[in-house]
């Protein structure tokens, strides 16, 4: 029965954002649009309440348990940056607004996303693993047998990491700061000659 709950969740996740994003672009109905996009983190409660009901029923703690709760933590973590980004798109598409940036690699901007990325993912994994722990405590049957995945998920999150903050070692250190731009005569290859080379 979680499963089923979990699938419908998920499903209703992608309903409620498509829903919400075609309401307030292609509709012109923009507070009921919020209104819809305010409702997706109710499918986090429900698959929270479900879970716990199914614990508290008697149900062993299992694979479906640790599942829920990685959904949990993977929406807290990353829902916000996803409906920003999902907007941005659809107000582009659909609204006339300009197209979201693509961040070139190199940049501080790109370093300074891909961290926050990383920030985020660490923020879905201590929610997910704690809601874990939480189902596991509330079981009264300990939560090793829920804390598999949190190991594979430990190791993906270290991974993560590695790769999100090497683009900050990647970061040409003459990239002008977000924000600023340089004239013309710091920015391009004429800035490094000498004041006698333009002489001749």
């Amino acid at each position: 029965m979680l499963l089923a709950v979990i699938a419908g969740c998920e499903i209703g996740f992608w309903v409620l954002l498509a829903a919400g994003m075609t309401t307030r672009y292609l509709l012109r109905l923009p507070r009921l649009g919020i209104v819809l996009l305010a409702m997706v983190p109710l499918v986090d409660v429900v698959m929270l309440v479900a879970s716990v009901i199914d614990i508290r029923s008697g149900g062993e703690p299992a694979f479906k348990h640790s599942l829920a709760a990685i959904f949990i933590g993977v929406s807290v973590g990353f829902g916000h940056r996803s409906l920003k980004w999902a907007d941005g798109w659809a107000a582009y598409k659909f609204a006339g607004a300009p197209r979201p940036p693509k961040l070139e690699k190199g940049t501080r901007e790109k370093a300074r996303h891909e961290r926050s990325g990383w920030y985020h993912h660490v923020l879905a994994y201590v929610v997910g693993v704690g809601v874990m722990i939480a189902l596991g405590l509330l079981s009264g049957k300990g939560y090793d047998a829920l804390l598999g995945p949190a190991w594979t998920w430990t190791i993906v999150l270290v991974i993560d990491g590695f790769v999100s903050f090497s683009y900050s070692g990647a970061t040409s250190p003459s990239d002008p700061p977000a924000g600023r731009t340089l004239p013309p005569c710091e920015s391009g290859p004429e800035s490094q000659r000498s004041p006698s080379s333009s002489v001749s």
